[in-house]
């Protein structure tokens, strides 16, 4: 994710302001790269809620199966 946002910084100054359109896209990809970003954080904490749930023994082996194939099914990147 990190190398996406430096790509998308370098990518804006290289073309400048000299275009509206460009401009737009630009911003549009940063701000759809910030909300995936932001998206796939809470799903890393969702999982870590999990594995700390199991660990104390919150849940079983099925439900946190169950949870965690919940969790990757609903990111982009797990």
């Amino acid at each position: 994710m990190r190398n996406l946002s430096i790509a998308i910084v370098c990518l804006a100054l290289m073309t400048g302001c000299a275009s509206h359109a460009g401009t737009a896209a630009i911003g549009g990809a940063v701000g759809a790269g910030a909300g995936v970003g932001g998206y796939e954080y809470h799903m890393n904490n969702q999982k870590k809620r999990v594995e700390d749930d199991f660990k104390a023994g919150k849940i079983d082996q099925r439900e946190y199966e169950i949870r965690l194939d919940q969790i990757k099914r609903d990111s982009f990147f797990q």
